[in-house]
């Protein structure tokens, strides 16, 4: 494997070791956010304790060499449904049945619509001013969102589609105003210092599962085309018109719940159209498992974007053979220039509350092992 050195060198997100986003609460945290939940523990004293932990974290992001920094969705139970329940026009709501992973089902929570979606004021704004103050010459804050296809979907549901109907008997009519609520909250963000956004979807992951279509087909008129257009269509008007000095990267996944998963397949039939026609700057994509196929699809990454290959998996603590993700890195530098790569794990270790089942040591060590990589391969 060629070492590129200063030509590898990376000044903006994404940065050559690179991390999806969320991490292990620690037992603190847990124990507060418990408390919070039975009554025995206010918002404020709730909050104190968030603040704590983040700054914890925080420090030992920097110490471990990450150039991008978050707050490790600390604040938050879900990747997705906190952002939701945020937006004007949208409840909490207890449902009969949680998402389901392989040999598994989530706590039964979702998304439902109460009027018309709007923006302004989203909670996640005050939570990313916590942590900009951290940022400075060295490291970035980066503000990690489920992606508008993502919220699109969860008012798709069963459970919530007669509710999505009611308010919005004109689908387009949605669609805008999901675009518009995105465009506020990003607006929101920029004002408050944010240079980096990253929008987690699941959908790809569902639009490639041959069981996801078993589903699918008795329930939809839909193709794997036209609601790949949709969710490109969708994703692309949420980020219309962001300043250019602000990276906005998405990160496809497979789901990653207590280290189970939802869906698999090969990127292959999205690829032309998720690869070549979504405006973001970079692909964080699933690679840990033969679950994504191989890297042939990266030929269709438009020349103007970098790939974030997560060749390291988040679900278990037992270390990567830094030969073979070598070996894997000039695969894929076959399809995409290997000065348009870099590496991180295939998801983050807490994409809810609960996390994946490995100790905070193992998360740190499969970090350290990502940049050592990251090293020899580009130089540091």
């Amino acid at each position: 494997m060629t070492v590129i050195n200063k030509v590898g060198t990376r000044k903006e997100t994404p940065f050559r070791f690179d991390n999806v986003g969320s991490f292990l609460r620690p037992k603190t945290l847990k124990v507060a956010r418990k408390a919070y939940q039975e009554d025995r523990l206010t918002q404020e004293e709730l909050t104190l304790i968030e603040d704590e932990a983040i700054r914890d974290l925080v420090q030992k992001q920097k110490e471990i060499g990450l150039k991008a920094i978050t707050d490790g969705e600390f604040r938050r139970s879900w990747w997705h449904l906190d952002f939701m329940w945020g937006l004007n026009g949208v409840e909490k709501v207890g449902v009969d049945n949680g998402y389901k992973f392989e040999h598994e089902e989530t706590r039964a929570e979702s998304a439902r619509l109460t009027g018309k979606i709007s923006g302004e004021g989203h909670p996640f704004v005050e939570h990313f001013k916590f942590i900009q103050q951290f940022a400075d010459e060295e490291v970035i804050a980066r503000q990690t969102l489920p992606a508008p296809a993502q919220f699109f979907a969860e008012l798709q549901r069963p459970e919530n589609a007669e509710t999505t109907k009611a308010i919005y008997p004109d689908t387009e009519e949605l669609i805008a105003d999901i675009a518009s609520a995105y465009q506020t909250v990003i607006s929101e963000l920029y004002e408050a210092g944010c240079r980096s956004v990253q929008l987690d979807d699941c959908t790809w992951g569902m639009l490639v599962d041959e069981g996801y279509w078993d589903w699918a087909s008795k329930n939809t008129d839909e193709t794997v085309e036209s609601l790949s257009r949709l969710y490109v269509s969708l994703n692309n008007g949420a980020i219309e018109g962001h300043p250019e000095d602000l990276a906005i990267t998405t990160h496809v996944c497979r789901g990653n719940y207590h280290s189970t998963w939802a869906s698999s397949g090969a990127y292959d039939t999205v690829a032309e159209i998720l690869f070549g026609d979504e405006k973001v700057d970079a692909y964080y994509l699933e690679f840990d498992t033969e679950r994504s196929g191989g890297f042939e699809s990266l030929v269709n990454v438009s020349d103007d974007k970098l790939v974030v290959l997560g060749l390291f998996s988040s679900k278990v603590g037992t270390l990567e053979d830094k030969k073979e993700i070598k070996a894997r890195i000039e695969e894929a530098s076959k399809y995409v220039p290997i000065e348009r790569l870099c590496v991180s794990p295939q998801c983050g270790f807490a994409s809810t509350e609960e996390g994946n089942i490995l100790t905070e040591e193992e998360q740190w060590n499969k970090l350290r092992l990502v940049r050592e990589v990251a090293e020899e391969v580009w130089g540091k």
